[in-house]
């Protein structure tokens, strides 16, 4: 199985339009285009994460004065986006057609492929101190790494091919619900990145 996407060459920068962060504010937070092909006999659904893997594991250095994020800094998993049940017949995604533009206290209803079910993103519990911005952030938000962090941060959207038309999660789960939910059932999987970075020498 193959994933590509015509907003972003494999392993390539992401343009900001793709982004929830930018130089200087928000990007235009529109989910990238993207496509897969070549699924094995036997799919009944899709379930599809992007996943920031190179997220610093002490927030408090996130903004902080004076502070540069090292590279070697330890890192971690950070979810931008989680979508199951995608039926089988669906093998694209075109750009800007599930987020656009930035929604503060986050999605309540995201659009997406009929049938499918959009899960949680970690942008959730990461603005859940904030006043301005807390609620439960839905479908995609996209990249916005720190901009003191000298690490280019890499985003991988996976496609999974599964054997079941339906994954027994609650309306309201995240991706590791889902990454759970998947064991045994997963086919083939197939996988694409990109790099972003809003440090001043990226």
């Amino acid at each position: 199985m193959h994933i590509d996407s015509t907003s972003f060459a494999h392993g390539q920068a992401i343009p900001a339009e793709f982004a929830l962060g930018a130089p200087g504010g928000f990007g235009g937070n529109r989910n990238p285009q993207l496509s897969w092909r070549d699924a094995p006999a036997g799919t009944r659904s899709f379930a599809l994460l992007c996943i920031d893997t190179d997220v610093p594991t002490d927030a408090s250095l996130v903004g902080a004065d004076g502070v540069e994020i090292p590279v070697e800094h330890a890192r971690g998993d950070f979810i931008h986006w989680v979508m199951v049940d995608i039926p089988a017949e669906v093998q694209a995604i075109a750009a800007g057609s599930c987020s656009g533009g930035v929604d503060a206290r986050g999605k309540r209803a995201p659009a997406g492929p009929a049938g499918a079910r959009q899960g949680l993103n970690d942008y959730t519990g990461w603005f859940a101190g904030n006043a301005d911005m807390a609620g439960d952030y839905f479908g995609y938000d996209g990249p916005y790494p720190p901009a003191n962090d000298l690490r280019e941060h890499r985003y991988f959207f996976r496609v999974f091919a599964l054997d079941v038309a339906r994954l027994p999660v609650e309306d309201r789960y995240t991706g590791g619900d889902a990454l759970r939910a998947m064991q045994g059932h997963v086919l083939a999987e197939a996988a694409t990145w990109g790099s972003y970075s809003l440090h001043a020498a990226a």
